[in-house]
């Protein structure tokens, strides 16, 4: 049984209330309650949180090393700004896969620009939040294939 971390940054606590037609109606309760049905039927744990502090989002990331076997991780408005998390992430061991709800290079030019991208072993971006779930099956995948 091995851990996997799901996190997720500033105003991801609005979706389904927040710009519906750029983010949908699903919220983050649903994502969660997706993931953990993933997890679960892999047999592995989960953590999930969601966060508008980006230090809450770093302490989550360290606290995952050597514990969790992979983050999946939607920085929000923090990919396009945050070399703190981009850092932190370099110090994790295991992979990394980035999330977007929606297609970022579809959207402003400053959101084309990702921190995270450069350590992160994959972006998913514009599957809705089917997104999480293609990233944590394939941590768990990946995991499974290493063992």
């Amino acid at each position: 049984m091995s851990l996997f971390t799901v996190l997720s940054g500033p105003n991801l606590n609005l979706l389904g209330q927040r710009q519906p037609e750029i983010y949908g109606y699903e919220t983050l309760a649903d994502i969660e309650k997706a993931c953990r049905k993933i997890a679960d039927a892999a047999g592995h744990d989960l953590f999930f949180a969601q966060s508008n502090r980006e230090y809450e989002l770093i302490d989550w990331i360290h606290e995952a090393r050597g514990k969790s076997a992979g983050i999946v991780i939607n920085p929000g408005a923090f990919t396009h700004t945050s070399v703190a998390i981009l850092d932190a992430l370099n110090a994790f061991e295991a992979p990394v896969i980035e999330v977007h709800i929606s297609n970022i290079h579809k959207r402003e030019v400053f959101r084309h620009h990702s921190y995270v991208s450069t350590r992160a072993e994959g972006v998913v971006a514009g599957l809705d939040i089917e997104g999480y779930e293609v990233a944590l099956r394939h941590l768990i995948g990946r995991s499974s294939r290493q063992a």
